[in-house]
C-alpha cells in the first residue's frame, strides 16, 4: 500500500496540472477544476491500492473527474433554464468520454495548460497569490509545501490561494491565451512569477537556509514546460536561459555545513555543466527568435558570461559592464545599476565602482536593501578604507533576513584588520 500511495504521489505531481487545465476548460471555474480533481485523487487514493496503479493513470484521473463534473453540473439548480440543451450536450459527452479519454487526452492538452499557465498568473491578482497560486495548480505543490518554502504560516497561504481563486471567478477570467498586445503584457506576468519563484529558490530572502533548492527545480520545470507551449517566443527561452545557467551553480554555492559560498569563490568543477549546455542552448534559440534581447535575455548573456570562465579570473569583466549598462538602459533599476557597479569595479578598479554605489546610496531607493552596504564594503576593503567597510558590513549583516548571509557579512567584517 505504501508503494501504491508513493505511486500515487508521483502521479498527481506529474499529471494534476494537466488534469485541471483540461477541468477548467469543462466547468470555466479553476476552483471548482481543483476540487474536482482532488476528488478524482481521494477514488485513487481509495481504489488503486486494491486495484493497482492503472497503465494510463492520467487518463484514469480524468475519467473520473469528468464523470464527476457531469454529475455536479446535472444537479446544478442554476442550469434549470437551459436544461434541456445541456443535458442532451452532457449526455453525448457522457457517451463520448471513455473513448476520448484514452485517444483524446493530448489532443488539447497543451492549449488547456498554457490557458492555466496564463491564469494562474492573471495580472487581476497579487504577485504573492500569483506565485502561490502557480506552485498549487502548476506545480501539485500542497499548501503545507508552499507554506514551508516561503516561510509563511499555512493558513495565510491558505488564504492567499482561496482569495486568489475567488478573485479569479469573480472577475469573470476567461480560460483563453490572450492574443495581440495583451500577451505581451500577460507573458510578462508568467515570466516574473517564475522567476520569483526561482529567484526565492536561488537566494532565499529569510530563515535559515542560504537556498531552498526545490523551489529552483519547480521553477526550471514549469519553465521548460512553458518553452515547449510557447516555442516561439524569445523571452521564454531567455527565462529558461538564465535560470538553467543560474542553476547550474546551486551545488557550488554552499560549503560542507551549508555556508554561503559567493560567486568568485566557488569551485567551479562543481557546476554542472549539462546544465550550462542547456542553457547557452536556449539563450541562443533566444537571440535567434528576437532581433533585440529582452530583459531575461539579457540576463542570461550576463549569466553565460560567468558559464564561460572556467576560472574567475578569467571572467570579462567589461563585456559584463557593458551587458549591465544594456540592461539599465532597457530596465531602469537600482539594482541592475548595483550589479553594474559590481562589473565595472572588476574591469576598472573598486573606486569606479564605488562611484555607482555612492550615487545609488544618495538616491536612497535601496536604502533597506542590504546587498547595497554589501557591495560598498567590498569597494571600501579594496581601498584599504576598512573601518568605513566594517561599518558598511555591520549594516548589511543588521539587514538581511538570511541568517546564513547574516553570519557571512559578520565572519567578513570580523576579518578586516
Amino acid at each position: 500500500m505504501t508503494d501504491t500511495h508513493s505511486a500515487i504521489d508521483a502521479v498527481w505531481r506529474i499529471e494534476s496540472a494537466r488534469l485541471i487545465a483540461g477541468l477548467t476548460r469543462i466547468v470555466r471555474d479553476v476552483g471548482l477544476a481543483e476540487e474536482l480533481a482532488q476528488d478524482a485523487l481521494v477514488t485513487a487514493l481509495e481504489k488503486w491500492p486494491e486495484t493497482g496503479v492503472p497503465d494510463n493513470p492520467g487518463a484514469w484521473l480524468m475519467s473520473a473527474a469528468k464523470f464527476r463534473a457531469i454529475d455536479l453540473m446535472r444537479r446544478n439548480e442554476m442550469l434549470d433554464r437551459k436544461h434541456g440543451e445541456i443535458s442532451r450536450e452532457l449526455d453525448a459527452r457522457q457517451e463520448a468520454a471513455v473513448e476520448e479519454i484514452g485517444a483524446g487526452l493530448d489532443d488539447s492538452i497543451g492549449d488547456d495548460l498554457l490557458r492555466l499557465v496564463f491564469i494562474a498568473c492573471h495580472p487581476v491578482l497579487s504577485t504573492e497569490a500569483r506565485v502561490a497560486l502557480t506552485l498549487r495548480l502548476l506545480g501539485g505543490l500542497t499548501t503545507d509545501e508552499i507554506a514551508r518554502a516561503f516561510l509563511a504560516p499555512e493558513p495565510t497561504i491558505a488564504q492567499r490561494i482561496v482569495r486568489a481563486k475567488r478573485t479569479l471567478t469573480a472577475s469573470k477570467v476567461p480560460f483563453e491565451v490572450p492574443r495581440g498586445k495583451e500577451l505581451a503584457t500577460r507573458l510578462s506576468s508568467v515570466i516574473e512569477v517564475l522567476y520569483l519563484i526561482f529567484n526565492e529558490g536561488y537566494s532565499a530572502t529569510a530563515g535559515d537556509d542560504w537556498m531552498r533548492p526545490a523551489l529552483c527545480e519547480e521553477a526550471l520545470r514549469l519553465g521548460r514546460i512553458l518553452v515547449g507551449l510557447m516555442p516561439h517566443e524569445p523571452e521564454v527561452h531567455g527565462l529558461v536561459a538564465l535560470m538553467e545557467i543560474q542553476a547550474s551553480r546551486v551545488h557550488a554555492r554552499t560549503g560542507p555545513n551549508g555556508e554561503p559560498v559567493v560567486l568568485l569563490e566557488q569551485d567551479r568543477a562543481r557546476w554542472d555543466q549539462l546544465l550550462i549546455r542547456r542553457g547557452l542552448a536556449a539563450l541562443a534559440r533566444a537571440e535567434e527568435l528576437g532581433s533585440e534581447r529582452g530583459p531575461y535575455a539579457l540576463q542570461a548573456a550576463i549569466a553565460a558570461c560567468h558559464a564561460r570562465a572556467r576560472r574567475a579570473e578569467e571572467t570579462d569583466w567589461g563585456r559584463l559592464a557593458a551587458l549591465y549598462e544594456e540592461l539599465a538602459q532597457l530596465t531602469p533599476s537600482p539594482i541592475v545599476e548595483l550589479n553594474r557597479a559590481v562589473a565595472v569595479a572588476m574591469a576598472f578598479g573598486p573606486a569606479a565602482g564605488l562611484e555607482i554605489a555612492d550615487a545609488i546610496a544618495a538616491d536612497g531607493s535601496l536604502k533597506d536593501y542590504h546587498l547595497l552596504p554589501a557591495v560598498r564594503a567590498d569597494f571600501l576593503a579594496k581601498l584599504e578604507r576598512f573601518a568605513e567597510a566594517r561599518v558598511e558590513l555591520e549594516r548589511a549583516a543588521a539587514l538581511t533576513r538570511n541568517a546564513r548571509e547574516r553570519k557571512l557579512l559578520r565572519d567578513r567584517a570580523a576579518k578586516l584588520p
